[in-house]
């Protein structure tokens, strides 16, 4: 790997911009397709595809990682990560007693089968075979890497976007309406479960580093939550379901993300944005028309409440150069991260000096 800022200098600028006192955005490159006088390992790293695989060990599937790692140099304000994006998104619903298929390059979760709202029970499985691949591969890494690459947080899933893995997205509309309490009932249930997994999972991370698919870099817990199921909510129904759920695990956390996905979720902004801790919202517009239109007016909304904003869908940084020219700085402001082919590493040299970073 080439990373030569390390890891503590790193985390020190990640920490002075949550506080609000980096004077500038946060820019991630990284370079990928560096020589790395190594062999190839046994298996090559097809995330999701990998971990789904259970004649791949776990230290074959760290081998995959690590080679693809030796391969990539790290600039501005990117780092060595192991992702916790190759279990899928939504993990925690394996965790729960769903299998695991991959398919169509994505790893999908199917329960044994649905039940009605009224059957479903969530408890811990400590003995569930893919909560223990995923324990057995992150201490894995922990063991090869020490302090030189953060462990990521598994991509959990948002509690409803669990939920509606179980019960099926058409049913549980229906069950908001029939059987209310049962749905908050089962909710619950699987939020304390969630800080369970999340406080056990911590302990085979790099100690002091928390990150997840997201990357972006906190001392403190912090997590990006999800809700992707409230797509199809009306504002009073996110407010009564789901808002309450977000609301605490805020406050388990240190530092509370929202992943804001898509237009259909924009009608709960002003919620997020007076949930206490709840630090930083991504935004991710969607496919088609919406990637490409101007989202000033959302950007301000949440930067105006003294909240971090992470841009992604911005190929030629037009919307992040609209902001510095608005408000005269980057700050609170973190762009996704910007992979780039090796071959092109002068173009990322400029591109970070132009934002005032040291490559």
């Amino acid at each position: 790997m080439k990373f030569t800022k390390g890891l503590a200098k790193t985390l020190d600028t990640y920490e002075k911009w949550w506080a609000g006192d980096l004077d500038r955005a946060l820019i991630p490159v990284i370079l990928t397709g560096n020589e790395t006088g190594r062999e190839p390992p046994r298996y090559p790293y097809e995330g999701m595809k990998s971990f789904s695989n259970k004649n791949i060990s776990p230290e074959e599937f760290v081998d995959s990682v690590d080679y693809e790692l030796s391969a990539m140099e790290f600039l501005g304000d990117s780092y060595p990560l192991f992702n916790g994006q190759y279990v899928g998104p939504g993990a925690m619903a394996a965790f729960l007693g769903a299998d695991i298929h991959f398919t169509a390059g994505s790893n999908w979760f199917i329960p044994e089968k649905e039940l009605p709202i009224n059957e479903l029970k969530f408890e811990y499985l400590e003995n569930n075979f893919w909560y223990k691949r995923v324990r057995d591969i992150m201490s894995e890494a922990k063991s090869r890497w020490g302090d030189s690459v953060v462990i990521g947080m598994p991509d959990l899933g948002g509690v409803f976007d669990i939920l509606a893995t179980f019960r099926g997205t058409e049913s549980l509309l229906t069950d908001l309406y029939d059987s209310p309490d049962e749905v908050k009932r089962v909710v619950d249930e699987i939020k304390v479960l969630w800080h369970r997994y999340y406080e056990e999972l911590t302990t085979h991370m790099t100690e002091g580093y928390y990150t997840d698919w997201s990357a972006i870099l906190s001392k403190e817990r912090s997590y990006m939550m999800q809700s992707d199921f409230s797509y199809m909510l009306g504002p009073d129904m996110f407010d009564e379901f789901v808002l309450g759920e977000l609301a605490d695990t805020c406050a388990f956390l240190d530092r509370g993300c929202y992943h804001l996905d898509g237009i259909g979720q924009i009608p709960f902004i002003e919620s997020l944005l007076e949930t206490a801790k709840m630090d930083l919202i991504q935004w991710v517009p969607g496919d088609g028309d919406p990637a490409t239109q101007d989202w000033f007016e959302l950007y301000c909304q949440i930067l105006d409440k003294d909240k971090h904003l992470q841009i992604n869908y911005d190929d030629d940084f037009s919307a992040l150069d609209k902001l510095i020219n608005h408000y005269g700085t980057g700050k609170k402001i973190v762009r996704g991260t910007v992979h780039m082919p090796a071959s092109m590493r002068e173009n990322a040299c400029k591109l970070l000096s132009r934002y005032g970073i040291d490559p």
